[in-house]
């Protein structure tokens, strides 16, 4: 270990961030392989580590003789103090080798507040952030995740995107970058071949120009990039690369178990969630193999749960075989099973039998809206009687606290909806009271978590303005204001972080100016309360003279040229405009299963999806 690093690990908080050498990560000799990929995730160690994606593809990397991929976590403020102190640079964790020195450093986009850490990483690793600066094909920063999907506000920093699932593209491009790499190619020469891997956009090969109105005018290829990017898939989940094993943290992160993806992509078609869209089309994995993987994880980890993890995991066909296999083994081994994404109208009194026969876990359910003609605006599906059959079942089950997710700031959104919010958990109170079968002596608690609605591309909100913060602020006392109980705990996010997320969720490449000048007046980890700094950001949007709410706050029309319509994540433009026009009449689709409404993403499968 560099003499520096260990000294420097004497002083800071949680060392063991930083040291590698965890169960399970992988060793290799640097000189005996041609690539070498850093997989950098924008956040803290315990936050990455609990990332699915990130385990999967550094498995997939290092399961190529010719490649070794290393972890690589945003350093917190201590550390990276004391690294700019002493001039330790970024580094993988598992060599401890300068970011400098391998050929490709990825990045996981997961959500818009990590962006500065983006460009802290690339600065604290001594890498130029902007990419017109970087001319050598070592090292090429890419990136990809759910953000990829309008990846504009990063354009100048990101010398190649990857849309959608990377198991098949990332092979793809490692081939093309060591056949260049061999070749004694430069940067430009790779890249203008890498824009024909489907999948891969290079926003350096378009040039945007735009209206006086400040909306875009065109998107222009440029030197043979296709005019569209198209996003990857995995077609067939049971053929599909997954990791036998993997790294177990020192330290406890967010998501401390094993984890087995069930399915990919969503029937629901709720019109506010942004990754029941990009992710379709729906593709299930068998129940078998998910049995075997997930046992083989917990044997090779150690863990005592294991995850059924997806967008909607209740949706699988084989949820109960699935979960009867399962129960031969975790029930002797008293290893729990966590299903984190329950949905209302498939809950049963089976499934509760299933879930809590090692232990029990909490139960979280998402109504989204406390009211019927809210939950048909954002096309939830569920009728109150739903909600409450489910909590009943759940207190029936010996349950006595329930968390409810819902979100405010939604598209013809009232104050009566947002007492609807309060009204449904006090109906839920009075259910538990009403019952015989409730335990004696034991009080109810309900949770109402309450996050802001941030329209996202790609889905049918796309178009509509986000709630200002002082609308979103009335809502919020007003919530407050309707709840009579003690029984109710509300607990809501704050407006000026959900601000900004819209801005960028939204933004195109005239952001990415805003976002350096922000970084370099100390904005960084600003998805955490602690060092996010709101003044800072207007600050910086008044000196450019960018007005924020033209990102935020705006109504776009159908026929306006969005940041990303050049990118194809297969669900097309005028199925999300039907779908907008049946939210404002507060008309419900009925979920993929029971029919199909024609959103185009079937095209990447070549057949229906069901």
């Amino acid at each position: 270990m560099n003499p520096k690093l260990q000294q420097i690990l004497r002083k800071v908080q949680k060392p063991g961030r930083y040291t590698g050498g965890e169960l399970n990560s992988v060793m290799k000799d640097k000189t005996a392989v041609d690539l070498r990929f850093a997989f950098c995730f924008p956040d803290t160690y315990e936050v990455g580590m609990s990332h699915l994606g990130m385990k999967i593809l550094y498995s997939l990397i290092n399961a190529r003789e010719d490649a070794w991929c290393e972890r690589v976590f945003a350093p917190d403020v201590d550390m990276e103090t004391l690294m700019r102190e002493n001039g330790v640079p970024l580094y993988g964790l598992e060599s401890q080798d300068p970011l400098s020195q391998f050929d490709i450093i990825g990045f996981t986009l997961q959500y818009e507040l990590s962006f500065t850490n983006v460009l802290n990483m690339l600065d604290l690793a001594g890498i130029q952030v902007r990419s017109e600066n970087r001319d050598a094909l070592a090292p090429l920063i890419v990136a990809g995740g759910p953000c990829a999907c309008n990846p504009e506000p990063l354009a100048d920093f990101i010398d190649l995107f990857m849309l959608g699932e990377g198991e098949e593209v990332m092979n793809e491009l490692l081939d093309l970058y060591r056949q260049s790499k061999e070749a004694g190619e430069t940067k430009w020469e790779f890249l203008k071949k890498a824009c024909h891997i489907p999948g891969v956009y290079v926003p350096s090969l378009y040039e945007v120009s735009y209206h006086e109105d400040g909306t875009i005018r065109q998107v222009q290829p440029l030197d043979g990039a296709p005019k569209t990017v198209q996003k990857r898939i995995i077609r067939d989940l049971d053929k599909v690369f997954y990791p036998k094993d993997f790294v177990v943290p020192f330290l406890e992160t967010v998501h401390d178990r094993a984890m087995v993806e069930v399915l990919r992509g969503c029937v629901r078609g709720c019109r506010f969630c942004q990754a029941g869209f990009i992710y379709r089309p729906f593709r299930e994995k068998n129940h078998s193999i998910i049995n075997s993987d997930a046992r083989t994880l917990c044997d090779s980890t150690g863990y005592d749960e294991v995850s059924l993890t997806s967008l909607s995991t209740s949706d699988h066909s084989q949820l109960e075989p699935l979960l009867d296999d399962m129960l031969t083994w975790t029930a002797e081994e008293q290893v729990n099973m966590s299903l984190p994404s329950l949905r209302v109208d498939s809950f049963s009194p089976e499934l509760l039998e299933k879930i809590a026969k090692v232990r029990k876990s909490g139960l979280t359910f998402a109504p989204e809206a406390g009211t019927q003609r809210m939950r048909d605006v954002i096309n939830k599906n569920i009728t109150e009687e739903e909600v409450l059959t489910t909590c009943k079942t759940a207190f029936e089950g010996g349950y006595t606290s329930v968390k409810l997710y819902f979100m405010m700031g939604l598209p013809t959104e009232t104050l009566e909806d947002i007492e609807g919010i309060a009204q449904l958990a006090q109906k839920i109170v009075d259910l538990y009271y009403s019952l015989p079968t409730k335990p004696k002596g034991k009080a109810v608690h309900v949770t109402v978590s309450c996050a802001c609605f941030v329209p996202k591309p790609f889905t049918p909100f796309q178009f509509e303005p986000q709630d200002t913060r002082e609308m979103l602020q009335e809502k919020q006392r007003h919530l407050l204001d309707s709840v009579h109980s003690r029984k109710i705990t509300v607990n809501y996010h704050e407006s000026k972080t959900s601000f900004l997320e819209g801005v960028f969720a939204r933004g195109d490449r005239r952001l990415c100016a805003v976002m350096e000048e922000a970084w370099r007046r100390g904005c960084k980890f600003d998805s955490w309360d602690e060092h996010f700094k709101f003044d800072v950001w207007m600050q910086v949007l008044k000196d450019l003279g960018v007005d924020p709410a033209f990102y935020a706050n705006r109504t776009r029309s159908y026929d306006e040229v969005m940041p990303w319509d050049h990118l194809d994540y297969c669900v097309s433009k005028e199925f999300l405009i039907r779908e907008n026009q049946l939210a404002k009449a507060a008309v419900t689709t009925p979920n993929c299963k029971e029919g199909c409404a024609g959103c185009s993403a079937n095209q990447l499968l070549g057949r229906a999806c069901f």
